[in-house]
């Protein structure tokens, strides 16, 4: 706020609204400031803004500095253009930040897509064993959504974070036929894009919290899969290690998604974030009440949530723990019926079901009973049997897609710098 009120009067002087000594002086007493904040929200409570006790406190620092200059503190501005360029601030820095820890987290998921694109595993369809994938593509399915969300993320972060700045009614009619010329200074000494009074038009800040909370889901069908793989039963995945990461209070034999469960309790949290800044859409006429006074708000724990499960998961995919070891084991476990698909293909449908009926019957592979059945060997030869119980038999277009995800992900990255 105080990097705004500065900003407006050097903009200001220099257009010759106010004399450049007493802009200098808000300059000078802004940049050293300092506010108590207990006071000021209490006041705030009061009056319904920030502002305007920001303001007065502002204005009682350069009275003691220049009393001549303390008129000009504010000048031509309303409450809403300095707090919602604060938020714009705020956020910029924020934002940038929260780019950063999603191209991390993406770049994790390439590198798990290529170094794994052989390691087979079992996909899981409504929560049940499917057939054989490699481990490299779901982490290329994982990372395909963050290649499409970080450029719109950009894009609305961007969008969201501009000067505000309308004066009273919207119009700044305080500076009369200067009016156009502070605008474009004060925009360019506070690095701020340029829009059109916004006081009554939130939509920049809805798209913003919808992209935040899309990222934050994204993450978190991530951090649902991780958990789900590290269970005992299963033991394919495991978060990283660490001192104090993921024990139990009363169990020390325990290993929990402690990370995983900072990005599923975050994505609890955002939708409800989200649809609150859609809500806040319908201000009356020039500048509402009650919508945008509970946008700043808002917005931080949206942005809080998104960083917090982006970071967690950066984390987890960082130092993932993968046991190729158990994605094998588990694959056998199932006594070939996994490749019913590929088997069926070949076959029939029927011939596969009735196969997989005995298999499952007899407590045997289904590979071996394929082998011993006379119509199964009619269709596939001896020779070629054992082929279409190798999980790369079951891959299909995996490898091609996961190539294609991660030129995806190149691009996305770069367009997004």
């Amino acid at each position: 706020m105080a990097r705004f009120e500065a900003a407006l009067a050097q903009a200001s002087a220099d257009c010759g609204i106010v004399p450049t000594a007493h802009a200098q002086a808000i300059a000078q007493v802004c940049a050293k400031a300092s506010f108590d904040a207990k006071a000021l929200a209490s006041s705030a409570r009061q009056a319904g803004t920030l502002a305007i006790p920001f303001v007065k406190a502002l204005t009682q620092k350069v009275a003691a500095v220049s009393p001549d200059a303390a008129r000009y503190v504010h000048f031509g501005a309303t409450s809403q253009d300095v707090l919602d360029t604060a938020v714009a601030l705020c956020h910029r820095a924020a934002g940038k930040r929260l780019l950063e820890l999603t191209r991390g987290l993406g770049d994790a998921a390439a590198e798990l897509a290529q170094r794994h694109g052989a390691t087979p595993m079992l996909a899981r369809t409504l929560l049940q064993p499917a057939g054989p994938v490699p481990f490299g593509w779901k982490a290329a399915m994982w990372l395909a959504p963050l290649a499409r969300t970080l450029p719109r993320l950009r894009a609305a972060h961007d969008d969201a974070c501009v000067l505000q700045f309308g004066g009273a009614s919207g119009t700044l009619s305080a500076f009369g036929a200067r009016a156009g010329d502070i605008f474009a200074r004060l925009a360019r000494e506070l690095q701020l894009a340029r829009r059109p009074t916004w006081h009554s038009a939130r939509d920049g800040f809805a798209r913003y919290g919808a992209e935040l909370a899309i990222l934050t889901g994204v993450t978190a069908k991530i951090a649902g899969d991780v958990a789900l793989l590290m269970q005992a039963e299963v033991g394919e995945l495991s978060e990283p290690a660490g001192a104090g990461r993921g024990g139990s209070s009363s169990m020390p034999h325990k290993r929990n998604p402690a990370l995983s469960m900072l990005a599923l309790e975050a994505a609890r949290r955002v939708p409800g974030l989200a649809a609150t800044l859609l809500n806040q859409l319908q201000a009356e006429h020039e500048r509402g009440v009650g919508q945008w006074q509970s946008q700043w708000l808002t917005l931080r724990e949206l942005v809080g949530a998104a960083a917090s499960a982006v970071a967690a998961m950066h984390d987890v995919l960082a130092g993932l723990e993968v046991n190729a070891q158990a994605m094998r084991a588990n694959i056998e476990r199932m006594q070939g019926v996994v490749f019913s698909e590929v088997l069926a293909l070949r076959t029939s449908r029927a011939l596969a079901e009735r196969l997989i009926e005995q298999a499952v019957g007899e407590k045997r592979h289904l590979r071996d009973v394929a082998r011993a059945d006379a119509e199964a060997t009619g269709l596939v030869k001896p020779a070629d049997m054992d082929g279409l119980f190798e999980p790369a038999a079951s891959y299909g277009a995996a490898p091609g897609m996961t190539q294609d995800v991660l030129s995806d992900w190149v691009k996305a990255r770069e367009s997004a710098l």
